[in-house]
């Protein structure tokens, strides 16, 4: 018995090392959350009432938080992580920048829940030109509820002129809430532990050259909305 565990103690060792290795190589809890945006744009695909195709193809910027905790007794706030991509001149999606969503909303309202949100953005120069600052919903620009339909142009603006759409949904159904007045900032220390010390979020929403595996993947799923 001492000679296999002489043999087995080094040979788990050796597996935790190579896990751990892989998991800090993939960027750990950054590609975690690319992950999960993934899953959010998948499950919104496989909707009947989905984001419209032209709408993806049209509009320029997109941000995906997934389980933004939408909570309150009276006063609400809400509070969540997740990534933005901006469509670059060759049509193709940018790197995911990581951001992260505060706010707060008055009202009569009672409990915790959690939504995943998709906002779509007319031009990408709104999220672009956060780098230090905060993009607030309703100041810098308004979110309305965005039409549904995979192939629909039709329900609300037909001619989607709104700078900025959302969709949420909580628990496979669609909810509406109110994100105005939540505020979109950089979440630098995420892009600083995934991309590199020296990248910036300009640097990363002019690029489409991540070899990531999880990159790849939500770029892939963006694109085939």
């Amino acid at each position: 018995m001492k000679t296999i565990k002489f043999f087995i103690l080094p040979a788990l060792l050796s597996f935790t090392l190579i896990f751990t290795s892989a998991t800090i190589a993939d960027g750990g809890k950054q590609a975690e959350r690319i992950n999960k945006s993934t899953e959010v744009l998948q499950d919104f695909g496989k909707m009947k009432e989905g984001i419209p195709h032209q709408m993806i193809a049209k509009y320029e910027g997109v941000v995906i938080i997934p389980s933004l905790i939408n909570a309150g007794i009276g006063v609400g706030g809400k509070r969540g992580k997740g990534v933005a991509m901006v469509k670059l001149a060759n049509g193709r999606w940018s790197d995911p920048v990581f951001i992260t969503m505060t706010g707060g909303s008055l009202g009569p309202q009672i409990g915790v829940q959690s939504i995943d949100l998709v906002l779509v953005f007319r031009h990408k120069s709104m999220l672009t030109k956060v780098k230090n600052g905060n993009f607030t919903i309703g100041g810098d620009a308004s979110a309305t509820a965005g039409p549904v339909g995979r192939s629909a142009s039709a329900n609300t603006d037909y001619k989607l002129e709104a700078e900025v759409y959302s969709y949420s949904r909580s628990k496979g159904l669609f909810a509406g809430i109110s994100i105005n007045g939540a505020s979109l900032s950089i979440d630098k220390d995420s892009n600083h532990d995934y991309y590199g010390d020296s990248i910036s979020s300009k640097d990363i929403f002019a690029t489409s050259k991540s070899s990531k595996e999880a990159v790849k993947t939500l770029r892939g799923t963006l694109a085939s909305l």
